[in-house]
């Protein structure tokens, strides 16, 4: 499949795993989680060519790994990002010391006032690596990174979750736990 093709079905299957389920006939189970011959029925449905096998090359191409199959293939899910209700079924986990979040330099002020806010999603995103946080910064415009002072945050009984693809996620991140990130 070319760059571009995976690219515009990775693309498709964000929008109907992640925030529109229902625009192509699909309900999200328990976990986030769709039947594969259901998504590959609604695909058809709507005029998007996905193969079994095409479907297994985004997942494993994927370069944010945005996507998972259950252990036998049956089901899909997006791993986080979603703006519909879902319950992705994930456990608290004890985070690093420090997790990382990238935006763009616009949002600085905002931020070191109110906090990283999860908006529309059902999390903020925080990653453990500098690279991640700045490409994500870089989607906003000039990329900024904060650094999150996870530890004290857990400490101070906030919980942290993990998805299946490694992104850290938490509710909010009040403004005291947050620093510039110094290159």
């Amino acid at each position: 499949m070319t760059n571009e093709s995976l690219v515009k079905k990775s693309k498709w299957l964000s929008k109907h795993l992640r925030h529109s389920p229902e625009r192509v006939g699909l309900t999200l189970e328990e976990g986030g989680w769709v039947a594969v011959s259901d998504l590959l029925d609604a695909a058809r449905r709507n005029n998007m060519a996905l193969s079994v096998e095409q479907l297994e090359e985004v997942v494993a191409d994927n370069d944010k790994q945005r996507f998972s199959f259950s252990p036998d293939k049956s089901k899909i899910r997006a791993n986080q990002g979603h703006s519909v209700e879902v319950d992705l079924q994930l456990l608290p986990q004890q985070p690093p010391e420090f997790l990382l979040h990238g935006t763009g330099a616009q949002n600085q002020e905002s931020i070191l006032v109110s906090g990283l806010l999860k908006g529309r999603r059902h999390h903020v995103h925080l990653s453990r690596d500098l690279e991640t946080a700045r490409k994500v910064g870089g989607r906003h415009g000039k990329p900024l990174v904060f650094k999150v002072d996870a530890a004290q945050m857990h400490a101070d009984g906030i919980e942290f979750f993990v998805s299946d693809n490694g992104v850290w996620l938490c509710e909010f991140v009040p403004a005291r736990y947050l620093s510039l990130h110094d290159d």
